[in-house]
C-alpha cells in the first residue's frame, strides 16, 4: 500500500505486482497473433532502418551503389555530385532539387564527427535521425549552422569531447541514419558551383577526428554493387515477415523503450519467447505478419489513405521526424517516403487526386496553378515533383521529373499567376518550359516541397492549390 506521503509500506509490493508478463504462462495461439500483429505494424519502420544499416555494413568502401545511389561502410560518408539517377530504388519519393549524401552511423560503436563547410548563401540541410526516423540533431540553414565540427552520440557515451567540436548531439538509439542535402540549380553553371560545396561534406568516426577541414571529390567515387534485389518498379524489399520476429529483439535492444513503451516492449517479447519455444505458434506469428503486411502496412504507400486533410484533396503532416508514439503516422510515412525532414526544415504536401476527386491519371492533363505571389512560401526553395504508382519517377523525353525554384524554364502567366502543366505528350511550345511529364495512361502521384518553410506554411495558412483537370 500507498502512505499519504506518497512512501511504499509494502516492502513485497514489488514481488506481488511484478511489472512485466509472466514468461512461464503459456499463451493462446490468438493472442500470440494479436500481439504479432501490433508489433509487426509499429516496429516496422525499426526494422526497415536496421536492415539499411546491415547493407551499408557491406559496403566495401564509399562508392555509388550501382552507380546511382552513396553507398558507404557504417560510420562513413557517400555523396553524390549531382541530382540522384531516376533509375534507383533504395528509397522512395526522392527529389531532383538537392545533391544527396547518406551515412549510417553505429553509435553503439563510436561518434561520428559530421563535418560542415561554409555553404555561404546555397540552401542546405543535414538530417540525422534515430533508428525510429525521429530527428535529433538540427544542422542547416535555417538552423544558421556555422561552418565547422558537430558530434553525433549514444546517450549514453561518456568519453571526452575533444577541443573544435562545436556542439554534441545525443540519442538514445546505436543506429543513425545521416542524409545531407544541397541545394543545387538545374544549370551546368551551378552543377560545377556546387562541387567544392559538397567536396567540405564529411562524416567520420570520432578517432579520425583532427580539428582540420577534409575535403573531397565526390566525383571519383567507384560503382559499387548491391547488396539486395533491386529489380522490382517499386523500392527495395527491407521488412520481411519471415525473419521479422527473429531480428525484433536485436532492434528493441538498439532502441530503448521511451516512456510508456515499457509494457510493449515486455508483451512483444515475452510472445517472441514462447514463440522459440513452439513452433507452431512461431508459425502463426509469422503469418500474422504477413497479413498485417498486406492489409495494414500494403495500403499506407498511398496517400490518399493516411494524412492531415487538406483543400482541393490535398494531405500533409505535421509531425514528421518526430513521431514519438505516432506509430501510425511514423509507419505510413516510412513505408510511402521514409526519411522525410523535419517541420521546421521542410513541409511535404501529397496528391493522388484532382480537384474532382478522381485519381490522377496520364490519359488526362491538368493544370496546377499558383496565383500570383503564391507560390510556396519559402526561405529555401520548393518543387512541384510527380511519381508513378509506386513513388518513383517516370521515365520522359526531356528527363524532367520535378518544377520549381531550381527551374529557370518556369514562365509566368500574363497575370502573374504560374501554371505547371501535368500530362503524357507535350503541350505546345510556348508552355514547354513549364511542362511535368505524366505516364501515358497510368496513375501517379504529385508531392509539393516546400524547404525552409515559412510562417505561412507552418500555421496552415497556405495551402497548395487545386489539380485542375484540363481534359
Amino acid at each position: 500500500m500507498i502512505d499519504t506521503r506518497g512512501k511504499d509500506t509494502s516492502p513485497n509490493r514489488a514481488r506481488a505486482m511484478p511489472s512485466g508478463p509472466d514468461v512461464s504462462v503459456r499463451i493462446t495461439e490468438p493472442y500470440a497473433r494479436m500481439v504479432a500483429r501490433d508489433a509487426y505494424f509499429w516496429a516496422w519502420p525499426l526494422i526497415n532502418i536496421y536492415n539499411r544499416r546491415l547493407a551499408f555494413q557491406q559496403a566495401p568502401r564509399a562508392g555509388l551503389m550501382n552507380g546511382v545511389l552513396p553507398f558507404a561502410p557504417l560510420n562513413t560518408l557517400s555523396m553524390l555530385h549531382d541530382y540522384i539517377e531516376p533509375e534507383q530504388r533504395w528509397v522512395a519519393c526522392p527529389n531532383q532539387d538537392v545533391v544527396y549524401g547518406a551515412a549510417i552511423a553505429a553509435l553503439d560503436e563510436t561518434p561520428v564527427v559530421v563535418q560542415a563547410p561554409d555553404f555561404g548563401e546555397r540552401f542546405w540541410v543535414c538530417q540525422v535521425v534515430d533508428l525510429r526516423t525521429d530527428g535529433f540533431a538540427e544542422l542547416g540553414s535555417m538552423y544558421g549552422t556555422q561552418p565547422g565540427f558537430y558530434l553525433l552520440a549514444r546517450a549514453d557515451w561518456q568519453g571526452e569531447v575533444p577541443k573544435g567540436i562545436a556542439k554534441v548531439f545525443r540519442t538514445q538509439t546505436g543506429t543513425a541514419f545521416i542524409v545531407p542535402r544541397v541545394f543545387q540549380d538545374d544549370t551546368a553553371e551551378d552543377r560545377q558551383a556546387v562541387q567544392a560545396l559538397i567536396g567540405g561534406i564529411d562524416l567520420y568516426p570520432l578517432a579520425q577526428f583532427d580539428g582540420t577541414m577534409k575535403q573531397r571529390d565526390w566525383r571519383q567515387l567507384p560503382r559499387l554493387g548491391s547488396p539486395t534485389g533491386d529489380s522490382g518498379q517499386g523500392e527495395t524489399r527491407w521488412v520481411f515477415p519471415e525473419t521479422f520476429f527473429d531480428q525484433l529483439p536485436l532492434v528493441l535492444r538498439d532502441a530503448p523503450p521511451l516512456p510508456g513503451e515499457e509494457a510493449r516492449y515486455a508483451q512483444v517479447m515475452a510472445v517472441i519467447a514462447a514463440g522459440q519455444k513452439d513452433p507452431a505458434l512461431k508459425q502463426a506469428m509469422t503469418d500474422e505478419a504477413k497479413r498485417a503486411d498486406m492489409e495494414l502496412v500494403g495500403p499506407l504507400l498511398q496517400f490518399r489513405n493516411w494524412g492531415q486533410p487538406l483543400p482541393h484533396h490535398w494531405s500533409s503532416i505535421s509531425n514528421s521526424a518526430a513521431f514519438g508514439t505516432d506509430y501510425f503516422t511514423r509507419t505510413a510515412v516510412a513505408k510511402s517516403n521514409i526519411l522525410v525532414n523535419a517541420p521546421r526544415e521542410t513541409k511535404y504536401y501529397y496528391q493522388d487526386l484532382d480537384a474532382s476527386g478522381a485519381r490522377l491519371n496520364g490519359a488526362r492533363r491538368y493544370l496546377v496553378t499558383f496565383a500570383k505571389d503564391q507560390t510556396p512560401p519559402v526561405d529555401g526553395f520548393w518543387s512541384l515533383t510527380l511519381y508513378d504508382e509506386h513513388h518513383f519517377f517516370v521515365p520522359n523525353e526531356i528527363r524532367r521529373y520535378s518544377l520549381g525554384t531550381k527551374n529557370k524554364s518556369l514562365q509566368s502567366n500574363p497575370d502573374g499567376s504560374l501554371t505547371i502543366d501535368v500530362q503524357a505528350d507535350p503541350p505546345p511550345e510556348s508552355r514547354r518550359g513549364n511542362w511535368l511529364p505524366a505516364p501515358k495512361g497510368s496513375d501517379f502521384t504529385l508531392y509539393l516541397r516546400a524547404y525552409w518553410p515559412k510562417t505561412a506554411i507552418l500555421d496552415g495558412s497556405w495551402t497548395p492549390p487545386a489539380v485542375q483537370r484540363a481534359g
